[in-house]
């Protein structure tokens, strides 16, 4: 229940009443057919209130006087209109809450110093998912509003400083759909001694991310052949490149070594991410390279699911970012994947 301070309610006939804050629930029963709230707390009673009210029976409500301070509905209004970027709808108003939703499918974006500080101004409360998860239109995203039923002028310029000094505190980036070139490691799959069961996972991935896989090259674990393929896709102007398996230390396994020899500067190679240890993250002119391990093909979530779509996302993912993925990033192998809403790569 929402706070209001003893000392200024009031209790007033329904005549008297106009332009000030219900304080309670006011309920209509219908025998037989009805039985509800006819106003809520919070409401702000108008002249065309007061018959229905009396018509309900009462003569006398519990209010309080705005005196100059602003609304709760109008409050979060002007909160979350402060703190949502462009690619964010919001809610109507109700009973002091305004709810955010994505307005595309993306990446979403929270800016979590911002939002500290936005929760630390008093009187107003900020709610989100965590940043950095793939997000579809329409999708439920956050919350906002104040605490008492009206709130200081003050408070709720502050909050807008806030979100004018973090703007957006709250937003998503859209995927850019690149061409994706795939090359699958594996002398055994290369032989045809077994079909590729690591190239449509890694496929339907991308496409579901808004990229198409532009060419798959099959090879055996050979460096060279392994190399060559690498180079093709850059020389055909793909915008990603993605190799999968012989990602491990078994001798037959010259992916990473590949990715170096094909010119790749790799930013990082092993992560703090179970599954996902032996993820590498290389670029050869300005094109990412992901040596992508045998768990990206076995679990639903993976390393793939926290690097990859920041990288379409334009956000750059740094080895400091790799390194505090550690927290979060021990997937619990659930029986039923709930995967993004769930602790892994929360952090």
């Amino acid at each position: 229940m929402k706070y209001y301070e003893k000392d200024r309610a009031q209790s007033l006939p329904v005549e008297e009443a106009v332009g000030k804050i219900l304080l309670h629930d006011i309920t209509r029963i219908v025998p037989d057919l009805f039985k509800g709230p006819a106003f809520r707390k919070g409401h702000v009673i108008t002249e065309a209130d007061v018959d229905q009210l009396l018509d309900l029976g009462k003569q006398h409500v519990y209010v309080a006087c705005l005196n100059g301070e602003i609304h709760e509905n109008d409050a979060a209004q002007r909160i979350a209109r402060a703190a949502a970027g462009k690619n964010i709808r919001l809610s109507d108003p109700k009973e002091g809450k305004v709810g955010f939703t994505a307005g595309i499918s993306g990446l979403l974006k929270i800016d979590v110093a911002g939002l500290t500080q936005l929760n630390s101004v008093p009187e107003v409360i900020c709610s989100t998912l965590h940043t950095h998860q793939t997000v579809t239109e329409g999708q439920e995203l956050a919350g906002t509003r104040v605490i008492p039923l009206s709130i200081d002028e003050t408070h709720v310029m502050a909050a807008e400083d806030v979100c004018k000094k973090f703007f957006p505190i709250i937003d998503i980036r859209p995927f850019a759909g690149v061409d994706v070139g795939l090359v699958v490691t594996g002398s055994e799959v290369f032989s045809g001694r077994i079909n590729d069961g690591f190239g449509p996972v890694v496929q339907k991935k991308f496409e579901e991310l808004g990229s198409r896989i532009m060419g798959k090259k099959i090879v055996s674990d050979d460096m060279d052949m392994t190399v060559a393929a690498i180079r093709q896709f850059v020389d055909d102007g793909a915008g990603f490149i993605a190799v999968t398996g012989g990602m491990s230390v078994d001798p037959d396994d010259l992916t990473p070594a590949a990715i170096r020899n094909a010119g790749g500067d790799v930013m990082f190679y092993g992560a703090p991410v179970l599954p996902g240890a032996m993820f590498m993250l290389a670029y050869i002119d300005d094109v990412p390279v992901i040596g992508l391990p045998g768990c990206v093909m076995y679990y639903r979530a993976s390393i793939f699911d926290l690097v990859v779509p920041r990288l379409l996302a334009g956000e750059p993912v740094t080895r400091t970012d790799i390194i505090q993925m550690g927290h979060g990033g021990f997937c619990s192998s659930c029986k039923t994947c709930r995967y993004p809403r769930c602790s892994f790569g929360k952090n």
